[in-house]
This record gives C-alpha cells, structure tokens and sequence, in this order.
C-alpha cells in the first residue's frame, strides 16, 4: 500500500537519497518509510563492515513484513563519502556518527541525524519541523563557519521529539517550569539483554544521559535564533527516564506551571488548535494537526495509540489539574517513527521545501 498517494507533488524527480546504518533498527525503519516516498527514492545503503557488498534483502530483516522490493538487490556500501547520493540519513552508532557525519559535510552532502553526536553543537539544528523550522538558518552559517560544502541537521532524542511539540503549542502561555517522567518502550534499546516484552518484569533505568539530553535539548528546540546561534529557552526542565515492557511507545507523564493564569480548557484547546508551517508547506510526512487530544480518562495508550496517523502524532490525554504546577496530562508517541525515523524524513521534507540545496543525484 502507498501511504503517501494523498500527499501534494513538491519534486518533479525524485531525489536519490542515502541511509547510514542501513541494517540496524532505525535504519530499516527509514527504509521502510521512503519506500514508495514522492520526494525521496533510497539508492544507495551503507552499514559496518560486517555487512560491505552483501546482498542488503539476504541481510536480517527485523520489521514485519519484507524488505522494499527497491533495496532488496543493493549492495551495502562502506559508510564513505565517495559516490554517496547528495543527500544521506544518518542511523549510525555514535561511536561511528562522530568521525563519519562531519566528513560526508565537508564533502558536500546534507547529513539528516539521528545520532546524538552533534545535537547540541550550536551551529548545527537540532529539528522539530512544527516547532523550530527557523533554525534552519544555522545551516548557512554552519557552512561558512566550518567550511561545508553540506550540513548536519539533527533530530533530537526521541522523548525531546514529543515534550517539544506539546511545550511549542502551549508558548503563547510562557511555559516556565516542566516535571516529566517518560516510560521508554524496549524497541528504543536492547535494555542490557532484556530481549522481549515478556522477559522485561521490571521498570528499567535508563542510564545513557536520556534525561539530560530531555531537559537540554528542548531548551535549545524552543530557543530563539539571534544573529549566528540559539539562545536557549529559560524553561526549567527536571526528567527522570525508565525503560518498561511494552514494545513500541514512549509514555510521559506531564506537569507543568505556565506563566500566565490559564484554565485547562484553554490548554486543551491550545493543543487541539496547534499546527505549523510543517503543513502548510504539504510536506508529506506531516499531519495537518501534530497533537491528538483524547477525552478517554484511559488514553493514549501505546498500543491502540501509537501508530495511528502512520505513527506520526503526538498523543495528548488526561488533561487535568496539578496541585502543585498546574497542570499535568499524558504524552505519548512512536518512539520509532515520530521520535526517530520519521522526524529524520520530516526534517529532509522541510530542508527540500525550503530550498537549501539544489538536488544534485550524486557526488564524486
């Protein structure tokens, strides 16, 4: 089934484009999401070296169904620059993104990250299309100053992706202070071993940093660009992370004081209003209104709510007020789609709608 049939043409000929780290999770979950894209067509695939010039459909196949007939005889390429579409996804490890991003740049490639690596460099935007579509104009900046011919453009940490979009849609009220509490599907890490929902017992720590990327990563998502370089949002963000067994979802539990003397209503209708310029340029991967409000008193719920909207929304429930901030509610989004491979393919979708490159197939 082609889920982009409804979506306007923007690109008269599809812009070959390529995938780092093609074999793991992430990666496949780009694949699969081009696959059939009006704008983009995956031509190129590079992973480990394990996997150099093997067959990419005889590699292991970890989503349902098959791999896209388009990829199935490619051949996996080292993670090099030479003869790399112009522009390419990064699923990389960040012991590989750190050397291998910054030299696909410097060759004249747009590098749409997942990795962590340079999400926090200030020259470099860390994206949320309906959110901070402005900080694209670091990248212009980003190439006089590091001498680019290319750019990175990152996606944030899956968790940041949803926390973000309900904090922009709730700025005109001055969001100053945030509570947050995320419960982390098992498909957003191997959690030390802990193969399946069915082995996964207990509540799991997360120990990787995800809290400190939630709390400085949405400053700088919400910040303001002023001349060459974000100045982050005052908002103070305190986030605790665990792992739990559900297989795809990531749940946060909300509170937060606003600036202003609002009533619920007014929030909810804040979210229920919420769109962005996203839409408004027809980029195909975004949804006319990012937020879902649900009146249930038991949703969202990951696995009746997260992959609704070709996984793309960011689910809102349980609006109701806190009696120490204000208000609190309930978040939830595809860790794998909306806070991961589909905010990469939305980010490439605004960097083609704005204009930044002109979309030569191919580099030598």
């Amino acid at each position: 089934m082609n889920l982009w049939r409804r979506s306007r043409e923007r690109v008269a000929t599809k812009i070959e484009v390529g995938v780092l780290g093609a074999t793991g999770t992430v990666g496949q979950e780009l694949i699969q999401l081009l696959d059939q894209h009006p704008w983009f067509q995956v031509t190129w695939l590079a992973a480990s070296e394990r996997s150099r010039g093997q067959r990419y459909g005889d590699l292991a196949w970890t989503l349902p169904g098959k791999v896209p007939a388009g990829v199935a005889n490619q051949r996996v390429e080292p993670p090099w620059p030479r003869g790399a579409p112009h522009m390419v996804f990064s699923a990389l490890d960040p012991a590989a993104a750190g050397e291998a991003e910054p030299a696909f740049a410097a060759a004249g490639h747009y590098v749409v990250s997942n990795a962590r690596n340079f999400r926090m460099d200030p020259l470099v935007p860390l994206l949320v299309p309906e959110v901070n579509a402005q900080h694209l104009d670091l990248v212009e900046i980003q190439q006089q100053k590091k001498r680019w011919s290319g750019a990175i453009v990152t996606s944030p940490d899956c968790s940041t992706v949803f926390l973000a979009v309900v904090l922009g849609a709730l700025r005109e009220f001055q969001v100053k202070r945030v509570l947050v509490t995320t419960l982390q599907a098992l498909s957003g890490t191997d959690c030390r071993g802990v193969a399946s929902v069915d082995a996964a017992a207990d509540v799991i720590p997360c120990v990787d940093g995800e809290e400190h990327n939630i709390e400085t990563e949405t400053q700088k998502i919400l910040g303001r660009l002023v001349v060459d370089s974000i100045v982050p949002d005052p908002v103070q963000i305190s986030a605790q992370a665990a792992r739990v067994p559900v297989f795809h979802g990531h749940t946060e539990m909300v509170s937060l004081e606003l600036d202003e003397r609002v009533s619920s209503e007014q929030v909810r209708e804040a979210f229920q209003e919420f769109s962005s310029s996203a839409h408004a340029l027809h980029l195909p991967s975004a949804p006319a209104k990012p937020i879902l409000v649900h009146e249930e008193r038991d949703r969202p719920k990951s696995h009746l709510d997260a992959e609704s909207g070709r996984g793309m929304l960011v689910h809102v429930g349980r609006l109701r007020k806190c009696s120490v901030l204000g208000h609190k509610f309930v978040v939830l989004g595809h860790n794998l789609i909306r806070g991961a491979a589909g905010a990469a393919v939305l980010n490439a979708e605004l960097i083609v709608a704005r204009s930044l490159f002109a979309p030569a197939q191919r580099l030598p």
